[in-house]
């Protein structure tokens, strides 16, 4: 920008020289250098005089005059071109965002590392309690003005992204130096650090758009409607759970156990609250209102999922049966195809190990039969079977098998999201890591039937791990197990408390989303 600045100026003054030195029309006295010549005194119609130049002859000189500028500023122009698409290249592939070095480069690697764990959660936890509320206030507040903190929190979203992508990275290649290392580890605490940046920036804008502090009763009124209809919703839930029990293998529900249950002690706790934040308001107090107000928020929208999860994989079973047959025959017409080639070797194909792979094949497509003819089963997890089954000979991108495998990832990826959100409080970083992992395969337009098997995969790895959180927690802290979800809450497990403890944070990123926490 500022070679196109520079470029320009200097091309502006070079353009008005030949302005500045044209004639304007008064007579100048030319210098005394004797007689004239006998032609200067009687001048023909063509002979130029001393104050009136040819026209021509300016014409000249003012396309002379204009070219060389022009290309001057046209350089400088490609030059700030160039530069910007280099700024631009290197923005898009740092390992941390710009600013002054997030770590002194004596700190130990096992403190840096335990850092970028504590980094990641903390803003991963800023982001979906970020969303969570941004979620209310769109029922209150017009889009336009909204517009701000939505386009924080994709920033913020994409921020976290590419640090769980490092976080990764780091964890993939446990063989680099320690120099690299200590390089995706100070990326990680940055990309944090800007993506809590970005949510900050616009947390104060976003409280003045809700006002929960000078007017709490509207915002109420759209968490009581919430609370009513999941309430309702919770009583269905429970049916289609008895359904599915009945319907599908234990196996396939295992991952929704539970959820109802969880459920209703959301909805009391937010009985509570919703209770005391009115309470709150009536007596003149508004900043108790909105504290409590959003402690009832957290726990109306964490029921919410909750529900949402058995109504989800009510409708993803229901899909996968129907699709399990469309993915035998298209299974079964693979590995014809793949024999036909066995049997007509084309002389450039790799053929090394087939046999041995479609005999795989073929075992494990028999016991998917086997398994199908001998009662209730876990569509889902059929459907994984049978695209694991085929993939090495019949990878792809588009069809029924890259259909069914994309279902079952999603299905378990959902499912990981599901549980962390709910339970954010006690899970680590790496169930997380593993989670964006899964999302980040399951995003990408080329993704084949690796990517999809591996997503679904990294999204089981990030359910165990985030349940092992869970049961390290409850297990470390006996007191806070037996107190039931008000207790949880209370310690900033289960909703994702503000740091030191007390209910869920609002909007905002590590320096504001504790700012309503009772001291």
């Amino acid at each position: 920008m500022a070679r196109t600045v520079l470029g320009g100026a200097a091309g502006l003054v070079w353009l008005m020289l030949p302005v500045m030195t044209i004639s304007t029309g008064s007579a100048v006295a030319a210098p005394d250098h004797g007689p004239a010549a006998p032609a200067a005194a009687h001048p023909g119609p063509t002979a130029p005089t001393a104050a009136h130049p040819r026209p021509a002859a300016v014409r000249e000189a003012g396309a002379a005059d204009y070219a060389v500028p022009l290309a001057v500023a046209a350089a400088a122009g490609a030059a700030a071109a160039l530069g910007h698409r280099r700024r631009t290249r290197r923005a898009r592939t740092r390992t941390t965002p710009g600013g002054p070095p997030a770590t002194p480069a004596g700190e130990p690697l096992a403190d840096l590392d335990e850092r970028a764990g504590r980094a990641l959660v903390s803003a991963d936890d800023c982001l979906r309690t970020s969303r969570e509320e941004l979620g209310f206030a769109e029922a209150l507040v017009p889009a336009d003005a909204l517009a701000p903190a939505e386009r924080a929190v994709r920033r913020a979203a994409d921020e976290l992204a590419a640090a769980f992508a490092l976080r990764q990275r780091y964890d993939d290649d446990g063989a680099r130096d320690e120099e690299t290392r200590r390089h995706l580890l100070v990326g990680i605490i940055g990309r944090c650090a800007e993506a809590g940046r970005r949510l900050d920036a616009e947390a104060a804008g976003f409280d003045r758009l809700r006002a929960l502090e000078t007017d709490p009763y509207r915002a109420l009124a759209v968490a009581e409607a919430r609370f009513r209809e999941l309430t309702g919703r919770v009583g269905a839930a429970d049916a289609t759970l008895v359904e599915l029990d009945k319907r599908y293998a234990p196996s396939a529900v295992t991952g929704v156990l539970g959820c109802t249950e969880e459920a209703k002690d959301r909805l009391v706790f937010a009985t509570a609250h919703l209770n005391q934040a009115r309470r709150s308001a009536d007596l003149g107090r508004p900043d108790a209102a909105a504290r409590e107000l959003r402690a009832a928020e957290g726990a109306v929208a964490q029921a919410g999922v909750l529900v949402a999860a058995v109504d989800r994989l009510a409708a993803e079973l229901s899909t996968a049966a129907d699709l399990v047959p469309d993915a035998l025959a298209a299974a079964d017409a693979a590995l014809a195809d793949v024999r036909k080639r066995r049997a007509e070797p084309d002389p450039g194909a790799a053929t090394a190990g087939l046999g041995a792979r479609l005999a795989r094949a073929e075992a494990a497509l028999s016991a998917v039969r086997d398994d199908l003819g001998a009662g209730p089963c876990d569509p889902l997890d059929v459907l994984t079977r049978i695209v694991r089954a085929v993939a090495p000979l019949a990878p792809g991108r588009s069809g029924v098998l890259p259909s069914a495998a994309r279902l079952a990832a999603l299905s378990a990826t959902a499912a990981a999201a599901d549980f962390v959100t709910t339970h954010r409080g006690a899970v680590g970083f790496q169930a997380r890591t593993r989670l964006a992992e899964a999302e980040r395969l399951l995003a990408a337009d080329a993704a084949d039937c690796a990517d999809l098997l591996m997503a679904g995969q990294l999204a089981l790895q990030a359910r165990e791990l985030a349940e092992r959180d869970v049961r390290a927690w409850r297990v470390a802290d006996p007191d806070a197990r037996v107190s039931g979800f008000e207790g949880a809450v209370l310690g900033g497990v289960l909703l994702g408390g503000a740091p030191g403890g007390g209910p869920p944070g609002s909007f905002g990123g590590p320096g504001t989303r504790g700012r309503r926490r009772d001291a």
